[in-house]
């Protein structure tokens, strides 16, 4: 299997106050482990700014405008609650935008089997027309519509394995069947959102897991509710949300995942991407706190999408 690997170094740029757990050590633990000779075939590739109007896929024009005016010229701004941003945030933002639509038109024009983004900001809590999270803009949403507007991508499904549920994601695809939403995630936990019964036009597939849950319980929604969902849905594109929070060391939640699962759910999600999606996977990097168990978790991931 070919797989690109999208980062840029702007993307550190993005500050936070000291602390906070989206800090730029994420990615540098990700540069740190990529280093490995496990990763020499990797193709790196220098993920590109998206133009301010691919936002608009998924999101209104005037969030765009809203989010592009509290940006500060110096220090830091709070955009909600959750989410902080410095002068180059907005740069970042459309960054891990455009590290997602390429990484989608590398796929569809079969430079690459698969691909992983690792920038920041992540993305999967941004709705419609909020900010949450520690995201601005959805690009796992942003990704989707790119694919169906340029590629004519008839379904995509987007997978969503970070602890917390991407309330985001599910908010934009509500209403539409021609993208499928599947979560496992911890609750009660923030954001509250994820509930079973949660299901938008049928589309919206949620698989909560409890409180200290661990591999077995992860692996049994995976199989009863997650991959048969996914491998009906028959999308041309499958997207990974890719947080590693769920791992036993993150101090953000209590679900007690390893690398092997990661590595397993993988492997699964490949698995019908070759039957179902020409083996296009464009994975994009959301949480993961803990620097170990993020390190660890997302070394596995791209070892197995590069093994197939």
């Amino acid at each position: 299997m070919s797989t690109f690997y999208y980062s840029n170094p702007i993307c550190l740029e993005h500050v936070v106050p000291v602390g906070h757990p989206e800090r730029p050590d994420r990615l540098r633990a990700l540069e740190a482990v990529f280093e490995h000779e496990h990763f020499n075939s990797l193709e790196r590739k220098l993920a590109p700014e998206a133009a301010e109007e691919t936002v608009l896929l998924a999101h209104p024009e005037d969030y765009l405008a809203r989010i592009r005016s509290t940006i500060p010229e110096s220090g830091m701004a709070r955009i909600d609650d959750d989410t902080v941003a410095g002068p180059r945030a907005m740069e970042a933002a459309l960054i891990s935008v455009g590290g997602a639509i390429s990484a989608v038109d590398a796929v569809f024009g079969k430079d690459a089997d698969n691909a992983f983004v690792a920038t920041r900001p992540p993305g999967h809590h941004a709705e419609k027309d909020r900010s949450m999270g520690f995201c601005l803009f959805n690009q796992a949403a942003i990704a989707a519509r790119h694919a169906q507007k340029v590629h004519g991508a008839e379904r995509v499904a987007i997978v969503d394995w970070d602890v917390h549920h991407g309330n985001g994601t599910q908010d934009i695809f509500w209403d539409d069947d021609s993208v499928v939403y599947l979560s496992t995630h911890q609750m009660p936990l923030y954001p509250g959102t994820g509930e079973r019964g949660e299901t938008g036009k049928g589309n919206i597939f949620n698989a909560p897991l409890s409180t200290n849950d661990g591999s077995d319980h992860f692996r049994e929604a995976f199989r009863s509710r997650i991959l048969p969902a996914l491998e009906e849905a028959h999308a041309d594109l499958i997207i990974i949300s890719a947080g590693f929070d769920a791992h036993h060391r993150d101090p953000l939640a209590e679900i007690n995942l390893t690398a092997d699962d990661f590595d397993w759910a993988t492997g699964k999600v490949m698995d019908i991407a070759g039957r179902t999606a020409g083996y296009r996977v464009v994975s994009l990097l959301e949480g993961g706190y803990d620097l170990v168990g993020l390190a660890e978790s997302a070394a596995a991931h791209v070892v197995r999408l590069q093994k197939g």
